[in-house]
């Protein structure tokens, strides 16, 4: 339930707002087309090293040696270059603003796939990788941000939808052109992928709230009219617009990360490092980094890069189902589910990898991985997959909202590394199902801090969610209630 509030008003409490329903103007649905299309691209380098290791590691295929060390660094290097990105980001989208910030990511995601097209040693492939991931890191804080200050509250749900879908069908179409290309051809289909991006981000304007935090009214007023269409009436939300902006100006303080400290603020962020620590400790990055390897040590009866298509397919369908409950169902009950599922799949891909390893026949039982995966994906994508950004931008203060989303999402990419890095590194030292097992022990654990830490945000507004955890109240952000990235696993 999404709560109007006017722009003119300094009470805390909600009034309603006695204007016709919003209409959504085809220049909104183009802003938004426009920046899914980033979010493409980044779905696309998050799931290209599940099909293109296994060519990449051929030496048949491949003209230099990728040692399991250097293919583990393959994997590891984009989640820690994420963690530079979204550091970086957030002074970006403030100093360059939100359109530039976008655009300036569409050359250096080419450039990062022609290094890795034409590498001729892994270094030039680590150092693709690891620019793709910057921009990755740079794409999961700013997009969002961008469709959070255009798109008007009313049709916010449903556009806020594309750039998960659009992720989602980037990893699909990773694993399925995967099937027919070596790693090299995969890497320059990933290189024209930014191309349609690049040009449509140009034909979108900058966000009028970035507009007016620069003291640039009349562009923020072109913004709104193209936005909102030549005949809509934009002056009085571009009016609430610089009495927010206003507002903001008297409360920012010299130091925000010491504002990050005070004792008031830190339950909250607490829960959202929590949520993300959770969400990435549950091994998802390791499962689909290494989707292909993992079928093909498990011995599956079912083709590995058949069985990576159809996970992708499945990740993409359960994104609308968890659109269509998490209002319905609450937060809370969504991420019991998720957490149930996945604790279950991850015991039982332990047994199924631990029988193999002890020589036990398993052929009879040959389609038990991919079913666990299937379920596996479906829970986490219900749950784990888009709550925790979405209670990102519920439970975060609105003073500190910008700098703390910075911290959980550096965090989020810290343990991303740290999970996809040492994956293989856990199955030298424990087994495949040593690994799955921790993976599942930590989901168990991570199901009684959801019971007992983390608050029901369904149906409340963010006054609300405010006053109940730190007992007063702040203005809304111009970000709340966005749909994020839920595939940044």
């Amino acid at each position: 339930m999404k709560i109007l509030m006017r722009a003119d008003t300094h009470v805390s409490f909600s009034v309603p707002v006695d204007e016709p329903k919003a209409k959504c103007t085809f220049s909104q649905v183009l802003a938004a087309l426009s920046v899914s299309l980033g979010s493409l691209t980044v779905g696309f380098s998050s799931a290209y090293t599940s099909p293109a290791l296994v060519s990449m590691t051929n030496t048949t295929l491949t003209s230099f040696e990728v040692t399991p060390q250097a293919a583990s660094w393959v994997g590891g290097i984009m989640p820690l270059a994420g963690l530079a990105g979204g550091i970086s980001g957030g002074p970006f989208i403030e100093y360059l603003g939100r359109r530039n910030t976008i655009l300036a990511t569409a050359v250096p995601f080419i450039i990062s796939w022609l290094l890795i097209a034409c590498a001729v040693n892994v270094a030039m492939v680590l150092c693709g990788r690891f620019l793709a991931g910057f921009c990755v890191g740079i794409a999961s804080l700013s997009l969002p941000v961008y469709l959070g200050e255009t798109v008007q509250p009313e049709v916010r749900g449903t556009l806020g939808l594309l750039p998960t879908a659009f992720g989602n069908i980037g990893i699909l179409l990773c694993f399925v052109a995967g099937t027919y290309m070596d790693w090299s051809m995969l890497a320059f289909l990933g290189g024209a992928l930014p191309v349609p991006f690049l040009i449509l981000m140009f034909l979108i304007p900058e966000t009028p709230r970035w507009y007016v935090s620069r003291g640039r009214e009349e562009r923020a007023r072109k913004a709104l009219h193209w936005l909102r269409g030549k005949e809509a009436d934009v002056e009085p939300e571009l009016k609430g617009l610089m009495r927010s902006q206003a507002d903001a100006d008297r409360q920012m303080t010299q130091n925000t990360m010491l504002e990050l400290l005070k004792r008031s603020n830190l339950k909250p962020l607490s829960i959202s490092l929590g949520l993300m620590f959770f969400q990435q400790l549950s091994g998802i990055n390791a499962v689909i980094f290494y989707t292909v390897s993992i079928f093909k040590d498990a011995g599956s009866t079912i083709d590995g890069n058949v069985c990576t298509i159809i996970v992708g397919v499945v990740n993409f369908i359960a994104t609308f189902i968890a659109t269509i409950l998490i209002d319905r169902l609450g937060r809370k009950i969504l991420l019991y589910i998720s957490d149930v599922a996945m604790v279950i799949t991850l015991f039982i891909l332990g047994g199924f990898f631990y029988c193999k390893d002890s020589g036990m026949d398993i052929s009879n039982v040959g389609w038990l991985p991919l079913s666990c995966f299937v379920v596996y994906i479906l829970g986490f994508s219900l749950g784990f997959g888009p709550i925790p950004w979405l209670m990102m931008g519920e439970i975060l203060p609105a003073r500190i909202r910008g700098s703390a989303a910075s911290v959980a999402t550096a965090f989020n990419w810290s343990c991303t590394f740290v999970v996809t890095k040492t994956f293989q590194d856990m199955i030298d030292f424990m087994g495949a199902a040593g690994a799955f097992w921790l993976f599942g022990a930590i989901c168990f654990i991570g199901l009684f801090f959801v019971i007992f830490y983390v608050p029901e945000t369904q149906g409340k507004t963010l006054e609300d969610i405010e006053r109940k955890m730190m007992g007063r109240v702040r203005r809304m952000s111009s970000v709340a209630n966005i749909k994020p990235l839920s595939f940044n696993m």
